[in-house]
C-alpha cells in the first residue's frame, strides 16, 4: 500500500466543453459560493444536472481547485509589480524555483522574448520589493532584472471559460 499512497487519482478523460459547461464555469468564476440551484437558474439546468456537471469538471481537471481571491491592499500588499528576470541558460532552475517559497510571488512564468522568467510579485512597499529583488540577485546565474510597478489595474481576472469564436476585423465592436 505504501508504494501507491502518493500516486494521484487518475483524471477522467477530457471531453469537449459544451455551452452549459462554459456557462457554469463563467458563473463559478464570478462567484464560486453560489449554490447548485442558483447556478442552475443562471444557466437553465436543474440543480442535480449542475451538480453532476461540476463533479465531471472537477474529476477531469477543468476545475483544478476552488480558492478565495484576496484583495492585495486589504491584506497589506498594495504594491503590485511584474519582475522580468534575465538568467544564464533557460529560466527554470532549482535556484529560481526557490523564489516560490516567498508569499510575495503570486506567479512565475517561463517566457519567450527578451527575458527568461516573469514574476508577478505583490509587496507591502517599495522597500519590500527591494528586499525581494535582493533575494533574486543572490541566485546563481541571474544577470539582471527589470521591474514594472503597477500604477492602476483595469482588469484582473481568472481564466475565463468563454472562447472568442470570431475576432473583429478592425478594432472592437461599437459599444465596448
Amino acid at each position: 500500500m505504501s508504494e501507491t499512497e502518493n500516486v494521484p487519482p487518475k483524471k477522467t478523460s477530457p471531453r469537449a466543453l459544451d455551452g452549459f459547461d462554459r456557462r457554469i464555469l463563467a458563473v463559478l468564476a464570478e462567484d464560486a459560493k453560489r449554490t447548485y440551484a442558483e447556478i442552475g437558474r443562471a444557466v437553465g439546468l436543474s440543480p442535480p444536472a449542475v451538480h453532476e456537471r461540476i463533479r465531471r469538471l472537477r474529476d477531469s481537471g477543468v476545475i483544478s481547485r476552488t480558492a478565495a481571491i484576496l484583495d492585495g491592499p486589504a491584506v497589506g500588499k498594495p504594491l503590485l509589480s511584474f519582475v522580468h528576470v534575465d538568467a544564464d541558460g533557460w529560466g527554470k532552475s532549482q535556484a529560481m524555483m526557490q523564489l516560490a517559497a516567498f508569499p510575495e510571488v503570486e506567479e512565475m512564468h517561463s517566457v519567450a522574448g527578451d527575458t527568461c522568467v516573469v514574476l508577478k510579485v505583490r509587496t507591502e512597499s517599495p522597500q519590500a520589493l527591494e528586499r525581494f529583488l535582493s533575494q533574486v540577485y543572490v541566485l546563481p546565474g541571474i544577470r539582471g532584472t527589470r521591474s514594472y510597478v503597477v500604477l492602476s489595474t483595469y482588469l484582473e481576472r481568472p481564466v475565463q471559460a468563454d472562447v472568442t469564436q470570431v475576432w473583429p476585423a478592425t478594432g472592437l465592436p461599437p459599444g465596448r
